[in-house]
């Protein structure tokens, strides 16, 4: 049975397209590895991660006997007065691979739902300390998730939230940090955040940002020392650190954790995409003795949030399942190896007339052009290439899955190349 593409065109609303001229779409019937087959029997190597999530690739057999196990015993219960040895085992794993100081796990749904959790919980924070603050300070061309709270944290002008700007809640921005990864340090990058807590700091409830690498907004790498000093500067004002690494983290920039580029410990740290290997909805916050404790000390008693699916029992099966094959699994070693071959192939793309800025970390490879491109024009030269690669705006940019082999890697950098060619 074919897939009825033309109900889809005329019916479902697909992610940032528009309902009055959608993009076209292609109907994958399976995937395997880092493969994905079209109905048309073409295959396409997924240089997407399906938004970064599949790290191990797709139909896993580890991470499917996971699931079957599951199904087996039961799929959902709620996790209002009941637990089970999913959401146990989970967390422990989680516990034990974060950092030390982490000790408290709460589970939910989505990346954006796990952002708004550490939201709460930091003003939650400060309203059982009788000192209610209900600012954050973030920098600019971060992105948070699309929930309204995530939103608020998301840069209201250079985003895809700009419109709603004037119905979200009034935060402080910084600007970006500008020193690169590997550049040499600037000191006086801190210099305007410094000056804003000097002054605002009795408002701030937290600090929240993307560790190393700002995604959705911009896929922007920055020095570590930026994110030393934010910790530093957190302590100095007793304000509260959100680290959120939906994107970054399980090994994605080459350290387990992103925060670890910079040897500092969040007080909240925000967990999704690849926590489930990419086959369930799923994402942690986790927090500190200390936040969760104070939290709880306050008028309510308790943390105010709990969704219906919290610790659904097959997806932390799968998790669980996810992060037993990434600790078992060379991911450091493939990710190391995915990093050099980047390097070696995207960077002399620099030179190219249609190419502003060539950035690479870990699995991570971003080419920006010098203007943004139609995506369906676009998305239609890779898939001719054999490649499924989504660009948005400026950017051209490939997470893979750790497991992709060279020649493989190969024809994704490739498909770049001969893409920039044709439309120069």
């Amino acid at each position: 049975m074919s897939i009825n593409t033309e109900f889809d065109q005329q019916h479902i609303w697909h992610p940032y397209t528009s309902s009055i001229h959608p993009l076209p779409c292609y109907p994958v019937v399976r995937a395997h590895g880092v493969r994905l087959e079209l109905e048309n029997g073409q295959q396409l190597i997924d240089g997407m991660s399906s938004w970064w999530a599949c790290i191990h690739g797709y139909n896993v057999p580890e991470l499917n006997q996971a699931a079957q196990n599951q199904l087996n015993k039961m799929a959902h219960v709620m996790f209002g007065g009941i637990t089970h040895q999913s959401a146990v085992e989970l967390c422990q794993t989680l516990v034990a691979m974060t950092s030390a100081s982490l000790e408290k796990v709460f589970i939910s749904d989505s990346g954006s739902v796990a952002v708004e959790v550490a939201l709460k919980m930091a003003l939650q924070y400060w309203h059982s300390l009788n000192q209610p603050r209900a600012k954050f300070l973030t920098v600019r061309n971060g992105y948070h998730g699309d929930t309204f709270g995530a939103m608020g944290v998301t840069d209201p002008q250079n985003s895809m939230h700009e419109m709603y700007q004037d119905f979200l809640p009034q935060h402080y921005f910084v600007s970006a940090p500008q020193t690169r990864f590997d550049e040499a340090w600037q000191e006086n990058e801190m210099d305007e955040i410094k000056a804003l807590l000097a002054e605002r700091h009795q408002d701030i409830a937290a600090i929240i940002i993307e560790p190393i690498v700002q995604g959705a907004g911009g896929m922007r790498i920055y020095h570590p020392n930026y994110l030393k000093g934010l910790r530093q500067l957190a302590d100095q004002y007793g304000i509260l650190l959100i680290a959120d690494e939906i994107a970054t983290g399980f090994g994605r920039t080459g350290k387990l954790f992103a925060c670890e580029h910079a040897g500092i410990e969040p007080d909240i740290l925000c967990l999704g995409k690849a926590l489930t290997g990419g086959y369930l909805s799923l994402a942690a916050t986790l927090t500190t003795k200390k936040v969760a404790d104070t939290v709880c000390s306050g008028k309510a008693g308790v943390f105010m949030h709990g969704p219906t699916f919290m610790a659904n029992p097959l997806a932390c099966a799968v998790a669980q399942a996810s992060l037993t094959l990434l600790l078992e699994s060379p991911w450091q070693a493939n990710v190391t190896r995915i990093e050099q071959q980047l390097m070696a192939e995207l960077m002399p793309l620099k030179t190219h007339s249609n190419v502003a800025d060539v950035r690479v970390l870990g699995a991570i490879g971003v080419v920006e052009t010098t203007q943004a491109y139609d995506v369906a024009t676009l998305q239609a030269i890779f898939v001719e290439l054999g490649v499924w690669i989504r660009p948005f705006g400026k950017l051209i940019y490939i997470m893979p899955p750790f497991v992709i082999t060279r020649a493989q890697l190969s024809q994704l950098t490739s498909a770049i190349e001969q893409a920039l060619q044709r439309l120069a």
